[in-house]
């Protein structure tokens, strides 16, 4: 009776409990959703669910999954979260600063917000103030305070499987690396082209606005130089910014000159294509500025001379013809204002 009185106990003990599921249950919210109102939850070529959002951005779906980490997108937006099967898991946003503001709650939280928080303090970091500078003392502080700051999330996230604090560690090691390498070359360019020394010329490059043009024809101005292409998406991104910088210095001693290097690529190597694709994106995006393109692409004598192996690349001369930057802050970067206020533009 004892026995049978304990095997009954045990029973009602695992019935509480529940039976494990065999699914995630996956809720959230997303401020300012995108009009598209989906959340994708996938993982490339192995797995991918769409999840309908309500009207205030909230979700709430169950998800069969192999337990491990699953991408999400919504909008243009991405992001990463580990989900497994059983777990009850939900994670709240902003459309208008994705990252920056997710934060996870239930189960795993402290594994999905140690994920996050670790690839945020790189921004914190690695400003785009420092990377315009090119100082290199100030690189190995930013790296130093960056190591002090992921050893202080792990402290914070201790309960985080060793696992994945390894794979941490190694994307914290590759991200210090690859800025050192970014960093060293971005030096070694300007070490190259000493402010104060003769820029390489082009001559008699193709204007958009008709016939031809030289460096030498803009001397007496500061000239600011856009190396980009068609198919370079960074390139397109940092459209908007030179406009409002062209329109704020409309008038001043500064010409602003967009020179392309489209030969074909983009366009199934066919250089003809590629001439039409430029003069096509100068005309539907209303590029401002003079617009120039390349008489060889990234074979010109010009791209050449400026050791140039990656777009976009700015530079800015003086009206002298001298160089001021041969890698200068992108328009995007506060730091170019700051250098044209400097030289008085």
């Amino acid at each position: 009776m004892k026995r049978l009185l304990l095997l009954c106990v045990a029973a009602t003990l695992f019935a509480c409990k529940g039976e494990p599921k065999d699914y995630v249950t996956l809720s959230g919210k997303i401020a300012n959703p995108d009009e598209s109102k989906t959340l994708k939850i996938f993982k490339p070529g192995a797995y991918e669910k769409i999840i309908t959002l309500n009207d205030d951005g909230t979700f709430s779906d169950t998800l069969k999954v192999e337990a491990g980490d699953y991408n999400f997108q919504h909008g243009k937006e991405y992001g990463q979260i580990y989900l497994k099967n059983d777990n009850v898991s939900s994670f709240e946003t902003d459309y208008n600063a994705f990252i920056d503001s997710v934060v996870f709650e239930g189960d795993d939280s402290d594994l999905n917000n140690f994920t996050v928080q670790s690839f945020l303090i790189s921004k914190n970091h690695f400003t785009e103030d420092l990377v315009a500078t090119g100082d290199m003392s100030q690189v190995e502080e930013a790296i130093k305070g960056y190591k002090s700051s992921y050893e202080d999330l792990k402290i914070k996230y201790a309960d985080v499987d060793s696992t994945h604090v390894a794979i941490m560690d190694n994307n914290i090691n590759m991200t210090v690396e690859q800025l050192s390498k970014f960093m060293e070359s971005k030096q070694a360019r300007l070490n190259a082209f000493p402010k104060g020394s003769p820029s390489p010329i082009f001559e008699n490059y193709e204007n958009y606005a008709g016939g031809k043009i030289s460096l030498s024809d803009l001397k007496g101005k500061y000239v600011y130089i856009d190396l980009w292409a068609t198919w370079c998406g960074p390139c397109i991104k940092e459209i908007p910014s030179l406009k409002k910088i062209e329109k704020q210095y409309e008038g001043k001693n500064i010409e602003f000159v967009s020179i392309s290097v489209d030969e074909g690529r983009g366009y199934k190597g066919d250089p003809a294509e590629a001439y039409k694709g430029w003069r096509k994106m100068v005309s539907e995006k209303e590029l401002g500025g003079i617009q120039l393109i390349a008489d060889n692409g990234f074979m010109s004598q010009f791209i050449q001379d400026y050791k140039v192996s990656g777009i976009p690349r700015f530079i800015l001369i003086d009206p002298n013809g001298n160089i001021v930057s041969a890698d200068a802050p992108r328009p995007s970067n506060t730091v170019l204002i700051d250098l044209f206020n400097e030289l008085n533009i």
